[in-house]
């Protein structure tokens, strides 16, 4: 079969705009999708990857920004914000990680993880990635060919394509349940998520 699962909304969020030629005043287009994310995680073995942490499906919510050329480094920085405030919001430990470029895949030239405090990891707790953002420049845009024109210039440019997680689901509930758990076990609701919960305390 040519179909497959998608490991992430990234892939169709990109493709909603395979094959367009925009003008450069209608960017930058932002856009965010959630989905059901599908990973084989081949190889995976151990006591780190039991549990929440590493598994084989679970549900993402995706940023993902067309931008001009000159915008996207700023639109980078922005995206990584937006993660960082839902974490300081959730009140959880983190840090961000300007990933070296012998970590980085082919499509991205910069990328930055947010690594969350997670206590039940390894013997005394452990920081684990929770969300990345990347600036893969023109890399997607010519597969994609999704391109702009300037009103008073001949031809066109690739975009610039920026993606980052908002939040994956699965790898958000183990950072929060693991760093607001007390010590009868109830967990403390972070108050932003209390007029969802209905309650400021669990258990």
């Amino acid at each position: 079969s040519e179909l497959s699962l998608i490991g992430t909304a990234e892939i169709t969020l990109g493709g909603s705009l395979s094959g367009e030629v925009l003008l450069d005043e209608q960017l930058p287009i932002k856009v965010c999708g959630i989905s059901h994310c599908f990973r084989t995680e081949a190889g995976a073995a151990g006591r780190a990857t039991r549990g929440l942490y590493r598994v084989h499906q679970f549900t993402k919510v995706e940023m993902f920004a067309f931008t001009l050329p000159e915008d996207s480094d700023a639109t980078l920085d922005e995206l990584r914000s937006i993660e960082c405030e839902i974490f300081d919001g959730l009140e959880v430990p983190y840090r961000v990680v300007d990933t070296s470029t012998g970590d980085l895949g082919a499509p991205a030239y910069r990328k930055f993880d947010l690594e969350a405090w997670m206590p039940g990891r390894g013997d005394g707790g452990e920081y684990g990635e929770v969300t990345s953002t990347s600036n893969c420049t023109d890399y997607q845009a010519r597969r994609l060919n999704v391109r702009y024109k300037k009103k008073d210039q001949k031809g066109t440019q690739f975009v610039h394509t920026l993606n980052g997680t908002a939040i994956a689901l699965s790898r958000g509930i183990i950072a929060v349940l693991e760093n607001h758990q007390q010590a009868d076990g109830s967990i403390t609701v972070p108050e932003v998520l209390r007029p969802y919960m209905g309650k400021e305390k669990i258990g």
